[in-house]
């Protein structure tokens, strides 16, 4: 069964006050050199950035601190989320295009596409604490929500690096599918990766370092995002994001959504998922239960938001 995006349209923003009236999106625009801010309250854009240098990589963390990675000139951002200002930004030598904040160690971990390495940099100063090898082409990195996990989708080795978050010892190293890009663990534990060369999902037991399952979804799955029990994934040739039920791991329904979908995170209620659409200039958002789509936002050109984009409250 698929549900397309104008289901319930007209109920749409009333739905959107219902669940996601607090949250804002932080939305890295690639082609636009910009970063979007998305008000759920008003369900429009009320801001924009410069960030120059192509951005894509981003992360929020819980006190409202932006970060971004801008392939292109090579440049990590720390803005303040009330102003737009950079509050601190460094240039880093190799390929940056994944970011994950770890807030409670104060560490924002950067994948290097071109150097089969994880930088690791303080979250205030974004000075360079250390260095960590992964498989080559690493893109994605995900931390558990228990804190003891980092993992990286390492691209071009088929592999997923998995490291000990508070020692940042290398624990495994996991084959998956065809050029994994995109990861993300799950409450509970597990780590689902999206395979963008052979159309699946691998859902990982990281205690036991083994694929306990591989899941077919569309074509070239990009993201992962969880909320009311089930798995979102961006599938970016075929406009979808593909529904799957955690507990059973069966695919249950396929979304329409917008021209390639890429970058997808929850709200802090649990009860919405939230994806950009590159080629569209638009963010959707789907209804966790219902999975219909309440609403399609217009925003900056090209975006990717690859990472976690949303941020529980209005913006200060």
């Amino acid at each position: 069964m698929r549900l397309g995006p104008d289901l319930f349209a007209a109920l749409g923003f009333v739905l959107i006050a219902g669940s996601a009236t607090a949250d804002t999106a932080y939305v890295t625009c690639q082609n636009g050199n910009a970063l979007g801010v998305i008000d759920f309250a008003t369900a429009r854009q009320t801001d924009s950035w410069d960030v120059p240098g192509n951005p894509a990589g981003v992360a929020v963390s819980d006190m409202g601190d932006v970060y971004t990675v801008s392939p292109e000139s090579k440049t990590i951002r720390r803005f303040a989320s009330d102003t737009g200002a950079i509050v601190a930004q460094t240039q880093l030598d190799g390929g940056p295009i994944g970011v994950a904040l770890d807030q409670a160690r104060g560490r924002l971990f950067v994948s290097d596409w071109f150097n089969a390495r994880l930088w690791v940099l303080d979250a205030t100063t974004l000075a360079l604490q250390t260095e960590l090898a992964t498989g080559a082409s690493p893109a994605g990195i995900s931390l558990s929500e228990d804190g003891r996990f980092m993992a990286s989708a390492d691209k071009d080795f088929d592999q997923v690096s998995v490291f000990d978050a508070e020692t940042l010892d290398l624990l495994h190293r996991i084959k998956v599918g065809t050029r994994p890009f995109g990861l993300r663990f799950a409450p509970g534990g597990r780590l689902f990766v999206a395979n963008v060369g052979t159309n699946d999902v691998s859902v990982i037991d990281v205690d036991r370092a083994a694929v306990v399952a591989t899941v077919p979804v569309g074509e070239r799955p990009y993201g992962v995002a969880f909320a009311a029990g089930r798995a979102f994934v961006t599938n970016q040739y075929e406009n979808t994001v593909s529904v799957i039920a955690q507990q059973t791991l069966a695919v249950e329904t396929t979304i329409d959504v917008g021209e390639y979908p890429e970058g997808i995170d929850t709200t802090a209620d649990g009860q919405s998922i939230v994806l950009a659409n590159w080629f569209d200039n638009t963010i959707t958002i789907i209804d966790a239960n219902t999975l219909s789509v309440l609403k399609t936002i217009d925003t900056c050109d090209g975006p990717r938001a690859f990472g976690t984009f949303l941020h529980e409250g209005e913006r200060p």
